[in-house]
């Protein structure tokens, strides 16, 4: 089987400065993990999506995708690639157009946590700044952030506000940078979990909870999960894995992290964020394509506490596409069978 990892093109002429280059070099680190990993059971290519991505899989004749593109523009751009395989028929690691979509837009996936009854905070989506002025349900403080971006994209210290004038100010940045509409939540006060979620249909599993401690960033940077925090003091940030945690509250937090997984309609892997208030979990986003640096990614550090390890991980990712897409041709060959005996 030949396997092609497709990454986008550098990241740094859509996202200037260092967000954009330390971006980069991680992708570009992840992977070189991921290759080494999979060169040892597949033939496997790497490649940069472009507009001719399609007859560059078909003149490699690649058999399966192992999606790692984030997308550079436009609405949905975690699902662009997914639908231009769908299109081509071309299998693909992780999830469809509508898991990514959904998982994205954190508008539509707020609102389908409020429906499905999985606590989220409060949230305004502010499509213009003079939107801020009508708010009726607003309370500081109130964390700012891009409602189609992953990953802490966009996410910075001072997307903390505490006052009107903070929040004007930071809702004008992130408009002149991301797309419409920005999101403000209520900030949730309380301890910081990630927690990764595994598979497919009945056989998810959910990864051991980390708990992402600041307690030792200097006191004057706001206690979550920034790009400078990420980027400057992750030596000072604890990752425990497994987080310590009464039998209750885990059970809690690891059936809010499937419901949310299948609410989304997620394939393979993801890792969804949440605080504990009041003795509960709430969901803050979900990452439908989240990091996979080895020794550095959440994801892979819950692995580790799992007993999966770093090739465990990779290789268990490919093997429940394969697995997805055979029952997939299994069911549309049954359906077809099905549809000829019935004309016959």
């Amino acid at each position: 089987m030949k396997i092609a990892i497709i990454t986008d093109r550098p990241r740094e002429k859509i996202l200037p400065g260092e967000e954009g280059r330390h971006e980069d070099q991680q992708k570009k680190d992840t992977v070189s993990c991921i290759k080494e990993v999979l060169s040892k059971r597949f033939d496997c290519i790497e490649l940069v999506s472009s507009d001719d991505i399609i007859a560059r899989l078909k003149k490699e004749k690649v058999d399966l995708v192992f999606n790692m593109c984030n997308g550079l523009k436009g609405d949905c751009k975690l699902a662009q690639l997914p639908a231009v395989l769908e299109f081509a028929g071309i299998p693909y690691t992780g999830s469809k157009v509508l898991g990514h979509t959904l998982a994205l837009n954190k508008v539509y996936a707020c609102r389908i946590f409020k429906n499905r009854g999985i606590p989220t905070p409060d949230y305004i989506p502010v499509f213009d700044i003079k939107d801020i002025d009508k708010a009726e349900k607003l309370t500081f403080p109130a964390i700012v952030k891009p409602s189609d971006e992953g990953s802490g994209r966009g996410i910075h210290n001072d997307s903390l506000v505490y006052d009107m004038d903070m929040l004007k100010r930071k809702v004008a940045e992130e408009l002149s940078t991301y797309n419409p509409p920005i999101m403000v939540n209520k900030y949730i006060e309380g301890r910081e979990f990630t927690v990764g979620v595994l598979g497919n249909g009945s056989s998810i599993r959910v990864l051991p909870i980390m708990e992402i401690s600041f307690e030792n960033i200097p006191r004057d940077i706001p206690r979550f999960y920034s790009f400078e925090v990420k980027a400057y003091y992750r030596d000072r940030t604890s990752y425990i894995c497994p987080a310590d945690l009464t039998d209750e509250l885990r059970e809690r937090i690891q059936e809010t992290a499937a419901k949310t997984y299948k609410a989304l309609s997620l394939l393979d892997y993801a890792r969804i964020d949440m605080r504990v208030e009041g003795g509960g979990p709430y969901v803050l986003e979900v990452n439908s394509l989240p990091g996979l640096m080895k020794d550095f990614s959440d994801l892979p550090m819950m692995a580790e506490a799992a007993g999966l390890g770093y090739e465990g991980l990779i290789m268990g990712i490919v093997d429940s596409a394969i697995e997805r897409t055979r029952m997939y041709k299994k069911r549309h060959m049954h359906r077809t069978m099905q549809q000829i005996a019935a004309i016959t």
